[in-house]
């Protein structure tokens, strides 16, 4: 059976992990992705309302997305939120829906969004490592009140340390995969 703090770190790292996909996912790319678009809140009846919840966002072959809002009263409002978000593109609203057009990033544009990317990375290792000082310091606790034996302190060390690398390194391939996105062409 597993010891409580072993759950509890993997717990905590899992967040961490999910935490930094999250961010990653969200960061723009040389392709369109619906999911720049959901940190975009739009002013719907005195309510901040997310995009995805009032229009359906496809992508076409073309480097755009399309936002077709289910309500066309809400086209102006997506269409100001979109201008004043920080994603660098104009909106184009021809009365039905709303073009995103991604230009083709340059690759200084490119290095930039990898090194962001990177950052977000190393943020997430950061995160992992705090935990396991964390976790090993409430452990050492544990074993000075005699709660754990020095054996069993021993091994649990090795399980939050293996558990750790195993974290980092799927930090480290979520990192691998988002910069091969970025550098895509």
């Amino acid at each position: 059976m597993r010891h409580p703090l072993v759950k509890n770190a993997e717990d905590r790292m899992n967040k961490a992990v999910e935490k930094i996909s999250e961010e990653l996912r969200k960061m723009r790319t040389g392709r369109p992705s619906p999911a720049i678009l959901e940190e975009i809140k739009v002013d719907y009846y005195g309510a901040q309302t997310p995009i995805s919840q009032l229009a359906t966002v496809n992508i076409t072959e073309d480097r755009a997305l399309i936002i077709k809002p289910w309500d066309r009263s809400v086209l102006s409002s997506i269409e100001k939120a979109i201008f004043a978000s920080d994603l660098g593109l104009t909106p184009q609203n021809d009365g039905n829906v709303i073009r995103l057009t991604f230009p083709t990033p340059t690759t200084e544009q490119r290095q930039k969004w990898a090194k962001k990317a990177k950052e977000i990375a190393e943020q997430g290792k950061i995160a992992i490592r705090n935990i396991r000082r964390d976790i090993l310091k409430e452990l050492k606790g544990d074993t000075k009140d005699g709660k754990i034996s020095e054996d069993d302190e021993k091994r649990i060390e090795k399980e939050i340390q293996d558990l750790t690398d195993k974290k980092i390194l799927e930090i480290d391939k979520l990192l691998e995969k988002k910069e091969k996105e970025i550098m895509e062409v």
